[in-house]
């Protein structure tokens, strides 16, 4: 329509230049309006008419308009523009071959739908005004010559790099436009702000055609998985699945999880509405200690257009080693009985047990070495630091030096460990524990008064938080769970554990006498958590419960588990990215602690690589200057596959600590991945770029549409204007409202 009244397209005004082709001076074409408009206006004053000022003023304005349009046409408007030369310029067009261009719809891929547009007169009406090169876009740009050699089986899109290779080529050839005939699926991270002014700067307009629909109708996509990087043996983890779907509303399906062939865990979920995110949770066994590459996928469904995004793939490190806890109590209880005997069945951990039995004699279990702790509590770094968790029972605040409640602290804080405090006589408020440093880690704000231990009965129940948390489900599905934890006995006691901190988190209440407060409160502090679980009535579950229910070992376990699994050596490997899609470079770092888990800034540090194909590498990590303990390196992943590198530091020659990092690269997969036509990266290109998007059925003006660019080898055309049909339109407009107003007026 734009073009139908304007005579050129909306491109066309905006790259151009107004201009007047008469001879006649065009500072007197304003005088000359404002002559005629006086003129019209005293012809209308002086023929007396009584309209009124308002209808008088509506007359003249309309007369007023319609002259002026007629003297700017008698000065002869038209557009200035910059014109490609003929056969003198190139035309870079760039085809997307990568494999999401290979998907078929409505009988036919998106690569022969292009094809079909080139050779159904595109590529011809290009080559008749300008030379034409073509580029294949996909992992690698490539001229190509002949369309037979589109095959649709590149492995990733890479718009950005591809765009900034051709432009690259104009500071030595003519190129004055590009075509770039893509779904728009970049998968390299997008098109950077460099590469879009550097397009800029050489003033080439960048055209875009989109193939693929903009939405699937019948389609299934998993478009996240979150699941630890690493954990110990025989962990209860769970995969947090994202996905959507469309076509399938209140259709069920089955996610099942695989490491290989067998079967970790699977579950049936119901469909949420069309494109509407989702998350369902599974949980599975990390099972024994080693590499696992574990599968998540939804089976297709009948009528899906993509299978290929209905699965995606991670990596945990499962490991054999067995964290240290430290349980101090200041007497002896049944609690302390039932929790070490339900530790006892877990072979991944390793409680250490403090029992102060009178006031100068505690009694050790669990230890490893006959002095270790016989002088008591711990008073040094390292000694304390050699735990990964603490839980402290019923034993006053005043039973530590203000130098070991410091050190609590900095357990917490810089070594990054767990600590646990349970309800009794002598705990939290009762204990003393509010005006020490250890309440500054707490998730709660203890009460001011003492009081607090009640030894009354106390139903627990869990919250929103703690239905779907690991650390309470004693059952695999959340609402069972919930049931379960109304069904447990109620326990023994219980304590007023004050006001949870903006930052804890509240996973189990009790409610005691009608009045409901926290029972289970967890927070992070620093580099570690804090916890406070106030009762210490918990053994009743044991005691009240069927002896084949394991409820409170597996609340007990899952308890120590968490306490500790966030833990950190003195060495811990990472990378940003654990799964690389169509990516070469993989950053390594690695956060480099001493025996006091201070920063190390003077280790040597080194990355064992082991891949795919009996690949092996030694690369050396450097410090980062930064942050002092820190070093990275940047590996190039020579194959697809899943690798393995081993961070081992060193300082003056001897070893001081490693750790285990897993990545995989994997090639062609995120093609799978939002297949759709992507047209609102499309459309922003050719707009940031001065080009226009196209629509394959759209293309027959597009040669046209190159031919006004400011790129390349150019000369200048003058485009009339005044013979516009608007103007004509214009000038009929403006005379019919006046003689309809006067009409009615009764003034014609």
């Amino acid at each position: 329509m734009f073009e139908f009244l304007f005579k050129y397209p909306l491109s066309l005004f905006s790259k151009g230049q107004l201009v007047l082709l008469a001879s006649w001076p065009a500072w007197v074409l304003p005088l000359a309006i404002l002559a005629v408009a006086g003129g019209l206006g005293f012809a209308l004053v002086s023929h007396g008419r009584n309209w009124g000022k308002l209808r008088a003023l509506t007359i003249w304005l309309l007369e007023s308009a319609l002259a002026a349009v007629v003297l700017i046409m008698l000065w002869q408007p038209g557009l200035s523009v910059a014109t490609l030369k003929p056969q003198q310029n190139i035309v870079a067009v760039v085809v997307d071959d990568s494999r999401s261009m290979g998907l078929v719809e409505d009988g036919e891929s998106r690569s022969a739908q292009m094809v079909k547009t080139l050779r159904g007169g595109l590529l011809d009406n290009l080559q008749k005004k300008f030379q034409v090169r073509m580029y294949r876009m996909g992992g690698e740009v490539q001229r190509v010559d002949k369309l037979e050699t589109l095959t649709a089986a590149q492995s990733a899109t890479r718009i950005g790099a591809t765009l900034k290779q051709v432009v690259a080529e104009a500071g030595s050839l003519p190129i004055g436009a590009v075509v770039l005939m893509s779904d728009g699926g970049d998968n390299s991270g997008g098109i950077d702000l460099q590469t879009i002014s550097e397009i800029r700067r050489h003033r080439i307009p960048v055209h875009t055609i989109g193939y693929g629909r903009e939405k699937f109708a019948h389609d299934v996509e998993i478009s996240d998985v979150v699941t630890p990087a690493r954990a110990l043996a025989d962990s209860r983890l769970s995969a947090i699945v994202t996905l959507r779907q469309r076509g399938y509303e209140n259709q069920k399906a089955r996610i099942t999880l695989r490491d290989g062939t067998k079967v970790l865990a699977s579950q049936d979920i119901k469909f949420k509405a069309d494109g509407a995110m989702q998350t369902e949770t599974l949980l599975f066994n990390a099972g024994a200690a080693g590499a696992r590459n574990l599968t998540i996928a939804v089976d297709p469904l009948q009528g899906e257009e993509n299978v290929k995004n209905n699965s995606v793939n991670r990596l945990v490190h499962v490991t054999d080693a067995r964290p240290k806890v430290l349980y101090i109590e200041g007497e002896p209880r049944w609690e302390f009985k039932f929790i070490r005997r339900a530790i006892e069945l877990d072979k991944s951990l390793d409680l250490v047990t403090m029992l102060r039995t009178t006031q100068n004699k505690i009694y050790r279990q669990g230890v490893s070495n006959p002095k270790d702790l016989e002088d008591g509590f711990p008073v040094k770094v390292e000694e304390l630091f050699a735990y990964s968790g603490l839980i402290i029972g019923s034993v006053e605040a005043s039973y530590f030096s203000s130098t070991q409640q410091e050190l609590i602290r900095q357990f917490v804080d810089r070594r990054g460990g767990g600590v646990l405090f349970l309800g009794g006589k002598d705990s939290l408020s009762d204990g003393g524990y509010a005006s020490t440093p250890m309440a500054e880690m707490m998730p709660v704000i203890l009460p001011s008064r003492k009081g607090t231990f009640v030894r009354e009965a106390a139903n627990p129940e869990l919250t929103a938080a703690g239905r779907d948390s690991l650390l309470t489900r004693i059952d695999d599905n959340p609402d069972r769970n919930i049931e379960r934890w109304k069904k447990l006995p109620f326990l023994m006691n219980f304590q007023e554990p004050g006001v949870p901190k903006p930052g804890a988190v509240v996973l189990a209440d009790m409610t005691v006498q009608g009045k409901k407060m926290p029972l289970l409160i967890t927070q992070n502090y620093g580099r570690g958590r804090s916890a406070v679980f106030a009762t210490a009535g918990s053994w009743r579950w044991q005691m009240q419960m069927p002896k084949e229910d394991m409820s409170h070992e597996m609340f007990w376990q899952q308890m120590l588990r968490w306490l500790v699994g966030g833990a950190p050596g003195h060495v811990v490997a990472a990378t940003p990215k654990q799964l690389l899609t169509d990516e070469v470079q993989t950053p390594l770092r690695a956060e480099v602690r001493d025996r006091n888990y201070l920063p190390a800034a003077d280790a040597t540090v080194e990355a064992h690589i082991m891949g795919p194909d009996g690949i092996s590498a030694t690369v050396p990590m450097e410090p980062d200057p930064s942050t002092p303990g820190v070093y990275t390196t940047t590996y190039s992943t020579e194959k697809a596959g899943a690798y393995l590198g081993e961070v081992i530091v060193k300082r003056n020659g001897v070893e001081e600590g490693k750790d285990v990092v897993m990545f995989r690269r994997e090639d062609g997969v995120a093609e799978n991945f939002h297949a759709e036509q992507n047209r609102e990266l499309l459309e922003k290109l050719s707009s940031e770029t001065g080009g226009r998007y196209y629509k394959p059925a759209d293309v027959g003006k597009l040669s046209e549409e190159i031919s006004y660019s400011e790129a390349g080898i150019t000369t200048r055309e003058t485009k009339d204007l005044w013979n516009m049909p608007f103007i004509f339109l214009l000038l009929v407009a403006l005379r019919t409202a006046e003689w309809l107003l006067r009409r009615k007026w009764g003034a014609v």
